[in-house]
């Protein structure tokens, strides 16, 4: 067996005799005190605002839950606008110009004060990008891998002539990163807390300033939620509700199914969507040493001028972190920007580094192809 197939039958071993996961469920072995946080955080999570009580004046969506839905947590059907500048090498996030998120919406206020329907595009961008809502499952698990774990995966200098180069993408701080497309942001604390302010323009302590409008300042009276707008308790249990959303259990395979989860392994897959990691010390044992499904690195790979976009960070434009395989089974859009309906058209649509595994792929017979779609919606 290969290193990764060896990881997926201990993973298996190890979570056959507990209960399966659903989407949406705690971790498991949680406390009751922190099941009750989990449970407190889905009510902040599951919150509409107003404008009285913080929404906008510009925004995205009206709460967390209305873009990661069915279930909380799971992916959401809204699509995301974002800009950046490339002038290589150096990425510009347009920050004098409201930075890289667009948000879509105004609030009734806003609107009458400057007639806008949305945030102005920023006409020094040099790319426009789509966002799809991804399911945030596992997400507290990812955070707590080590950096030396991801960086023992890191292989910029494609020693192994595999022609796959994975390498961290870095927070301005140096930082390595792991969450967002692009893995610029280093925690889920911070990803957490930055996506009631970009997505929501909620401010909180960590994130207490509204952001400007196209780089211009807001027309007084149009917010009158005074900052920050939710409290430092209110965005600690929104961050253990996401901290402590489970990966669902994989489905159980038959006989195709365990042909698939092999293909994947043997064409290249899991070079990158690694199947399993572990994470470090954790003051929550739920979360500590814990081996977990993620079948990702957590890393940039260029993925091919086809599905390039923009740069963020140290990530170019056809840089993206390698996205987790998690709840495909719920899937209908694959991909970052959605433009993939179906799993093959997904793995056809992987370029540069993904090119010799999508190569091989095609090559497969039909009925092995198949089979490892078939292992792909297990998960």
């Amino acid at each position: 067996m290969t290193r990764p197939q060896v990881a997926v039958v201990l993973l298996l071993l190890a979570v056959g005799c507990q209960k399966p996961v659903k989407p949406g469920d705690p971790l498991p072995q949680l406390s009751k005190a922190e099941r009750d946080r989990f449970n407190r955080g889905k009510v902040v999570f599951d919150s509409v605002f107003t404008p009285e009580t913080g929404l906008g004046p510009l925004f995205n969506a009206t709460g967390c839950g209305e873009c990661h839905e069915d279930p909380a947590g799971g992916r959401g059907d809204e699509i995301e606008v974002h800009a950046t500048a490339f002038h290589s090498p150096f990425c510009d996030p347009l920050a004098q110009e409201g930075g890289p998120v667009i948000q879509q919406h105004t609030t009734p206020a806003l609107k009458q004060a400057l007639g806008i329907d949305q945030e102005p595009f920023p006409p020094s961008a040099t790319a426009r990008a789509m966002r799809t809502s991804p399911v945030i499952f596992g997400r507290g698990l990812l955070d707590l891998v080590p950096d030396s774990v991801l960086l023992a995966y890191a292989d910029p200098g494609d020693r192994n002539h595999d022609g796959v180069r994975g390498r961290p993408n870095r927070s301005l701080d140096g930082r390595i990163g792991r969450f967002g497309r692009k893995a610029f942001v280093p925690t889920l604390r911070e990803f957490n807390a930055g996506a009631f302010a970009a997505e929501m323009s909620v401010t909180n302590p960590e994130q207490p300033t509204e952001e400007d409008i196209g780089g211009k300042p807001i027309p007084a009276g149009v917010d009158p939620a005074a900052d920050p707008e939710i409290t430092q308790e209110a965005l600690d249990l929104t961050d253990d509700f996401v901290r402590f959303l489970a990966p669902p259990t994989p489905l159980k395979l038959g006989k195709d199914g365990r042909s698939g989860r092999d293909l994947f392994s043997q064409i290249g897959c899991a070079t990158c969507h690694i199947p399993t990691l572990r994470t470090g010390d954790s003051p929550v044992p739920a979360l500590r040493y814990r081996t977990f499904a993620a079948y990702t690195d957590l890393l940039l790979h260029d993925m091919g001028a086809d599905l390039a976009d923009i740069c963020l960070g140290l990530a170019t434009p056809a840089d993206f972190r390698t996205e987790p395989l998690l709840d495909l089974r719920g899937a209908e859009h694959f991909l970052h920007d959605g433009r993939a309906t179906t799993l093959e058209q997904a793995i056809a649509l992987h370029g540069g580094e993904g090119a010799g595994a999508r190569d091989r792929f095609k090559a497969l017979p039909p009925a092995d192809r198949a089979a490892l779609v078939a292992f792909l919606k297990s998960l």
